[in-house]
């Protein structure tokens, strides 16, 4: 019996004691949850406290942006205050971030943050280290550091395309609340980079800097105050595409496209995070430029996959494309960014004679060998440069024959140092001092011959050498720092060949697309982008640079010492990176121009005049519009005269041309009238009945032509409306309303994929309105069905009515005249940036014409011409007899053609205002012009009543004029 008690007992007492046990480990299970939980909350109140925060920061610098908008348009010389004054603020300006569709950055804006640098000093002489004490004094890191990369890029492309792994797709159903996914950051800009949160909602992206690291403390505010995105938002029906891009020669990083025309360059912790970003991202791909999917495997794709996959090479041997925008596109696949100083596109050097009063473009002397690289051009030097890599004994640092770059962070701030905000950047970078006119970029001949001679230089250019004038003035407009003797950094000396730095930037873009450049370049992407980049060939070809510059050459990620891994990541930042590597193969050389249009060179024995369309109602030919783009459905040249009967014209294109179908073959002529017009049985189909306030003159500039030739815009309505009618019925589709006075011009964009444009309307109540069409529905705004339409931006600063406009989608630019008043320049959110002053007699502007290339013709009354640049610049002016009532710009902005009462077409070179040509005088005035899309075709309305048809070929003017400057 005491046995069994005892038994009992301990039975008991461990069953009690296991109980206990399980209490006390569900008690810590149930704390460990609530302190999980806890924690969870804690750190989604966290995230929400930060977007509130980074919402409230957005919203104040979004009220500050319209706070100084407000002011600008004011304080501006013709707004409200303009005039009383007395004591203006000085204006500063700087680059802005906007790039066309060649990735130009061209457009100067109002800068709030600039100064005169007043307190910049000048660099001491001893200030100085040659470029073998720097490689002397370079850490042996090698072989800490080295680690193969290529495995894990190549990598990148495996699994399915759109979908996640089960891993990343479990990952993203946890989390719940507003936000989808978090991850850490770095934002990468031109001068700073900086730690933060990424954050993902279903429709939005934001980036906030983290203020409490200490790295971020240090900047100094006068760079943050240039770095777009520390609160970052952006949504994803914004985003246009998505590149993957390395980051301090790591494959961490992606550069993301969006529809304002900017880029954000961001750099995550590893390659699973990327690839998780990107899987977060709207399906964009690399955007629709270069004829790939719009898929996420694109965007993760790796450069010498982009490159394979694209047609570009093969428009460019075509000659479909310019060496410039081929360039610009080997540059993007290739990771070379705007974003980050290390990484600036490369561009060649082109020219060789920087000191003759004239240059002669038909001589092969002028230009450089571009199958070698810079530091092989002078022999000499070559012999220095190959004896060092073969001399070279070092077990640690592999043989290099250059151990500076082509292309630095420090070159891309000397090479800009004029500019806002590269001055601050460069002033910050040298620790806030200037450096001696010898030792900075002050000549373009000096810069070209340290090139050919000094054994540490061995700079290419940037594109900015082919675009951008202003990269070589400090002017006050552009105003930079004044050094501590008082002396202004001076403008870069010119060639003597080059009167001006438009005139140098443009002879300089001509030798970039000359036949010498465009039969070798291919060389010179081997050396820079291709097969001679790296390896044996690379040697052979002299092309050998310090090992730290190469893709693949460290691994980041396996340094533990943080030490070592900082001076590995500062080397990298500093002394240049090589472009990745797109091709192992010689690349295609291009077509010659000979074997891609070989009718170009041959003497056409063209007729001027190819027909005359007599059209039965003699009203004046007021608007012609000229869509004969290949793709349309129903090509048409379409007139509407001053008594608003409209006709579509069926377009055949030129005799000789092979037409699409028979039927089109048959007919010989052009173009073949409307038959609704001819046989007058529909006429009322093509009248447009509305009444039009009594005071307006029909001029070409109440009427737009959407780019399918399918609806009419047309203004001067009692109402104060614009409205929209069909081409096929005739009848009213829309009627919009916005302006307080009568509409008395409109204007309209080029076209985007899809038809959509942007639409501008001018009123006598001084201001205009930016709106959006709607190509999917044919109509006016963004949200069809709605009742009222909202116009994207309003435009004030004239003080009387606008008499005419025009609108530029691709520099964002909207350039407007008034009646009694100078001409202004909007960013297309509404800004007024410029404006266009003309000399004294150009009083009244009556036409404007924009083109993409940042040029801006101006007619004013009295047969008055001026040529303008985007930033404001006089370039030009003319005056002729005749009182011309239309002008055209060719699309590369070189050619302008005019038109008007005494009935003769001209033709000018736009740079210099020469006249080229003059076709036969026809009997009436010329009231309005259009060009067919090949350009080939001119179509002016009559006065009479009719349209005249030449024949036009620019390639004649192009090859018989530029050759000597």
């Amino acid at each position: 019996m005491k046995d069994h008690l005892v038994r009992v007992a301990n039975e008991a007492e461990f069953i009690l004691s296991r109980q206990r046990a399980e209490d006390i480990h569900k008690h810590a299970e149930f704390e460990s949850n609530c302190a999980q939980y806890a924690a969870e909350k804690r750190d989604e109140e966290k995230m929400c406290d930060h977007l509130i925060r980074a919402a409230k920061y957005r919203d104040h610098v979004t009220a500050t942006q319209l706070i100084q908008k407000i002011v600008n348009i004011l304080t501006d010389k013709h707004g409200a205050w303009g005039s009383s004054s007395i004591s203006r603020p000085r204006e500063f300006w700087r680059l802005d971030y906007w790039e066309d569709d060649l990735r130009r950055r061209r457009r100067f804006i109002r800068n709030p943050s600039g100064s005169t640098h007043s307190e910049a000093t000048l660099k001491a002489a001893a200030e100085h280290a040659s470029e073998e004490d720097v490689l002397k004094g370079k850490q042996s890191i090698r072989s800490q550091a080295l680690g193969n990369q290529n495995s894990e890029s190549e990598t990148l492309l495996d699994g399915d395309d759109d979908t996640l792994s089960s891993l990343e797709e479990k990952d993203l159903e946890n989390l719940t609340g507003p936000v989808n996914l978090s991850t850490s950051a770095q934002l990468v800009a031109p001068a700073v980079v900086v730690k933060g949160t990424l954050s993902f909602t279903a429709s939005e992206l934001y980036f906030e800097v983290d203020e409490d690291d200490p790295g971020f403390k240090a900047i100094d505010p006068k760079i943050l105050a240039y770095t777009d995105g520390l609160h970052g938002k952006w949504l994803f029906t914004e985003i246009r595409a998505i590149f993957s891009r390395r980051y301090l020669l790591q494959n961490t990083a992606l550069e993301i496209f969006m529809a304002n025309r900017t880029a954000v360059m961001l750099n995550f912790p590893d390659v699973a995070t990327v690839k998780k970003v990107v899987h977060s991202l709207p399906r964009v791909g690399v955007g629709t430029n270069f004829g790939l999917p719009q898929t996420r495997r694109i965007s993760l794709a790796t450069p010498k996959q982009l490159f394979k996959a694209s047609n570009m090479t093969q428009r460019w041997q075509r000659r479909e494309i310019s060496n410039f925008e081929y360039l610009i596109f080997l540059n993007t696949i290739s990771g070379r960014t705007y974003n980050d100083l290390s990484q600036y596109p490369v561009f060649p050097w082109v020219i060789t004679n920087y000191d003759s009063e004239e240059l002669d473009l038909t001589l092969p002397s002028n230009f450089r060998d571009l199958s070698k690289p810079i530091g092989a051009l002078n022999p000499k030097r070559a012999a220095f440069f190959s004896d060092r890599y073969e001399s070279w004994e070092d077990d640690q640092v592999p043989k290099f024959h250059y151990g500076t770059h082509y292309s630095t962070s420090s070159f891309t701030l000397m090479w800009l140092l004029r500019i806002e905000p590269f001055t601050t950047f460069f002033l910050n970078f040298q620790g806030g001092k200037f450096d001696h006119a010898d030792r900075t970029f002050s000549s373009v001949s000096r810069a070209w011959r340290n090139c050919q001679r000094d054994t540490s230089d061995v700079k290419e250019l940037i594109p900015e050498f082919y675009y951008l004038p202003e990269m070589f003035v400090n002017a006050n407009s552009y105003n930079l720092g004044v050094m501590e003797d008082g002396a202004v950094v001076s403008d870069v000396e010119l060639p003597p060949w080059a009167k001006s730095p438009e005139e140098f930037v443009r002879i300089n873009r001509l030798a970039l697309e000359s036949e010498f450049v465009s039969c070798q370049l291919h060389q010179w992407i081997d050396l820079i982008f291709g097969y001679k980049q790296q390896g044996p060939e690379a040697t052979r070809a002299l092309n050998v640079f310090y090992y730290l510059t190469y893709e693949g050459a460290v691994n980041l990620s396996s340094i533990s010492d943080p030490m070592l891994r900082e001076a590995v990541e500062s080397q990298i930042r500093s002394f240049g990176q090589t472009p990745c590597q797109l091709l192992i193969e010689p690349h295609p050389p291009r077509s010659s121009a000979m074997q891609v249009s070989p009718l170009m060179f041959t003497e056409q024995m063209q007729q001027d005049v190819i027909m005359v369309l007599k059209f039965p109602s003699n009203s004046p030919v007021t608007h012609v519009a000229a869509n004969t783009q290949p793709g349309l459905t129903s090509p048409a040249i379409i007139t509407v005269t001053a008594n608003r009967l409209f006709a579509v014209n069926k377009w055949h294109g030129l005799a000789g041309h092979q037409s699409s179908t028979v039927q089109d073959q048959q007919y010989q002529l052009p173009v073949e009238i409307d038959p609704l017009i001819a046989s007058n049985v529909g006429s009322h189909r093509r009248q447009i009945s509305d009444l039009l306030d009594q005071s307006i003159q029909i001029s070409l500039q109440c009427f737009i032509i959407t780019a399918d030739n399918r609806f009419i815009l047309l203004c001067g309505f009692w109402d104060k409306s614009f409205r929209v009618y069909s081409t096929d019925s005739g009848k009213l589709t829309q009627i919009v309303f916005g302006h307080r006075d009568v509409v008395t011009c409109l204007a309209r964009s080029e076209s985007y994929i899809g038809g959509d444009c942007y639409v501008l309307s001018g009123s006598r109540d001084a201001t205009l309105l930016l709106w959006y069409w709607n190509g999917k529905h044919n109509s006016i705004g963004e949200h069809p069905g709605t009742e009222f339409t909202m116009p994207r931006a309003i435009l004030t600063g004239h003080d009387c009515e606008v008499t005419c406009a025009s609108v530029c989608a691709e520099l964002g630019l909207v350039i407007s005249g008034c009646k009694e008043g100078p001409c202004l320049i909007h960013s297309m959110n509404g800004d007024l940036l410029r404006t266009l002053d003309g000399p004294e007699r150009c009083l009244r502007p009556r036409l404007i014409q924009s083109s993409t290339e940042g040029n801006c013709v101006i007619y004013y009354d009295k047969g008055q011409f001026c040529l303008f640049s985007v930033n404001g610049k006089l370039l030009g002016h003319m005056e002729v007899e005749d009182s011309i009532k239309a002008m055209l710009l060719s699309r590369d902005g070189q050619y302008l053609l005019t038109g008007g009462d005494g009935g003769v077409v001209s033709v000018w070179q736009v740079h210099n205002l020469k006249q080229l040509f003059t076709y036969p005088g026809c009997d009436a005035g010329i009231r309005s012009m259009a060009m067919s899309h090949d350009q080939r075709c001119i179509i002016t309305g009559m006065a009479s009543g009719s349209i005249v048809l030449f024949y036009n070929d620019f390639n004649r003017w192009h090859h018989e004029y530029q050759t000597r400057y």
